[in-house]
């Protein structure tokens, strides 16, 4: 990158990039090791990458063409910089094998999908745009939109609509899913939009999203097991943090966001002990120090240049040294 091009220049801009770089980095200098565990287009590893001279960077990315986006915009970093396409849940054997078992000192984690994946119809993530019914962030991965919806029982895409889409009429839509493609089997986005429209419309509340945005963000959370992905992945960034080391996680819906807070809330307890128990007997020391008591939402300069910040929320924490 040179020292006049603009990440947007590159087609895409990071949500949230000041207090990002600031808050994981904090005062930190000299070499270190990164893992960008959602590498996207690499706008953030870019802005760590040129904050940090010395430090060196792991990033990983389920999506090959991510990797070779974010390859062209690192380049600039030449051998500070190993890509490495696996998720994110993988994090500890991808650190394995490039020999970083014995720790890292930065750790950050993008969630959700990047605007390259959500503008190209092929791909399936957004119903703006007619395309397959894929939303698969691996394209080797088996399981597609389109066969969660022609083959999943009426009782779990009810589960799927509830649990990851939060609606209240996951029964309905899930019926309807499962009379609609006796007649025609889900193929398209805009299938299921209109399918969503239909059942939901006189559901939505003025000034809420379009219908089917929550059943799109279900569908895709199952697809590609976002949810346990995450939790798997905060245990493991975790263990493989140096004291002293950080992590953020920027996160774009509920779910994800509460997973995250209750992760760091739970870790940087002082104690773990039962309510009313007299003197503290389990032993348990701190294993995070919260750097972030609110999320970090845009501000409204953000906002303008980059719309789609809207949903983003930041949580930073520092591990602490527990011996």
């Amino acid at each position: 990158m040179s020292s006049t091009a603009t990440l947007a220049d590159y087609g895409h801009i990071p949500v949230l990039p000041r207090r990002t770089v600031e808050l994981l980095t904090g005062e930190r200098q000299g070499a270190c090791r990164i893992i960008d565990g959602t590498l996207g287009c690499g706008g953030h590893s870019a802005l760590l990458l040129k904050r940090l001279p010395e430090a060196v960077l792991l990033g990983i990315d389920r999506d090959g063409d991510a990797l070779k986006r974010a390859g062209r915009i690192l380049s600039f970093a030449k051998e500070r910089v190993r890509l490495v396409q696996s998720d994110f849940a993988s994090i500890r054997t991808v650190a394995e094998e490039v020999s970083w078992s014995d720790g890292v000192d930065l750790i950050l984690l993008d969630l959700g999908v990047s605007s390259p994946q959500i503008d190209d119809p092929e791909r399936g993530f957004s119903f703006r745009y007619e395309g397959p019914l894929d939303m698969r962030m691996d394209k080797r991965a088996p399981l597609t939109a389109s066969r969660v919806l022609n083959t999943y029982s009426e009782r779990e895409l009810e589960r799927i609509f509830r649990e990851y889409g939060e609606l209240r009429e996951a029964k309905y839509l899930a019926r309807a899913v499962v009379e609609e493609r006796k007649v025609s089997p889900f193929e398209t986005t805009g299938a299921f939009a209109r399918l969503c429209d239909r059942v939901l419309r006189r559901s939505v509340r003025k000034g809420a999203p379009p219908a089917p945005t929550l059943c799109f963000q279900a569908l895709r959370i199952e697809v590609n097991d976002e949810l346990n992905q995450l939790r798997k992945v905060l245990e493991d960034a975790l263990a493989l943090l140096k004291p002293g080391g950080r992590i953020a996680v920027i996160s774009f819906h509920s779910l994800e966001d509460r997973i995250v807070k209750q992760f760091f809330q739970s870790m940087a307890e002082t104690c773990k002990c039962p309510p009313g128990c007299p003197v503290c007997i389990c032993n348990w020391k701190p294993k995070l120090r919260i750097l972030t008591k609110k999320p970090v939402t845009a501000d409204d300069a953000e906002l303008r240049e980059n719309p789609r910040a809207g949903c983003a929320k930041l949580r930073v924490a520092e591990k602490l040294e527990t011996d």
